[in-house]
């Protein structure tokens, strides 16, 4: 069975740019209900030994939904919170390779996140062969389901952010550059 994740910081230490009440909320509540449901749905099926990873991979329908949700979301709650304010290292070299500069990546990734329509995920994922690609997620998708290893994600469904910022997305997607912790993406990136 899954459980809720962990928090690494407090319910506070986000703040401003997610307040404590909307991660009370998208925390607490929204990503308490995906776990939920999935336990319930994968009692008795082929899924309900598999990793998180498995079962977004290999289901469909409801199950993969909640499935997707989780791991989005997992991986969205543990990159907050660092003592680095800008990639550095074999990331940022990837980054400038890929890009051309740090600040063309932000660009290129808030733009992504501003026009994806509707619900989903903006995604900074790496290839089998290191390379850095941005994707655009709908709903539940995760980049894993393409082959990919994601390794920075920033929420765009509305729950993520509408006490904070109401509608506007592209404020919300730009603060959230202050409190990403990029020691923990460039171990996803060097941790293949």
């Amino acid at each position: 069975m899954f459980t809720l994740i962990q928090l690494p910081y407090a319910q506070d230490a986000l703040e401003p740019v997610i307040s404590r009440q909307t991660l009370e909320f998208h925390h607490g509540k929204h990503l308490q209900t995906y776990v939920d449901n999935l336990n319930k749905l994968i009692i008795g099926t082929e899924y309900e030994n598999m990793s998180l990873e498995e079962i977004v991979c290999k289901s469909q329908g409801g199950i993969f939904n909640n499935a997707g949700q989780i791991l989005n979301h997992n991986l969205y709650f543990t990159q907050f919170i660092g003592t680095q304010t800008t990639p550095q290292g074999t990331l940022l070299d990837a980054i400038n390779r890929d890009f051309g500069s740090f600040d063309n990546f932000k660009a290129e990734f808030e733009k992504a996140g501003t026009t994806l329509f509707g619900s989903g995920w903006v995604w900074l994922s790496a290839d089998k062969d290191g390379r850095l690609v941005i994707t655009q997620e709908p709903n539940a998708q995760n980049p894993i389901t393409k082959g990919l290893r994601p390794l920075l994600t920033m929420d765009v469904w509305e729950h993520a952010y509408y006490l904070d910022y109401q509608n506007r997305r592209a404020a919300h997607l730009q603060s959230l550059w202050q409190i990403i912790n990029w020691q923990e993406i460039e171990r996803r990136y060097t941790n293949s």
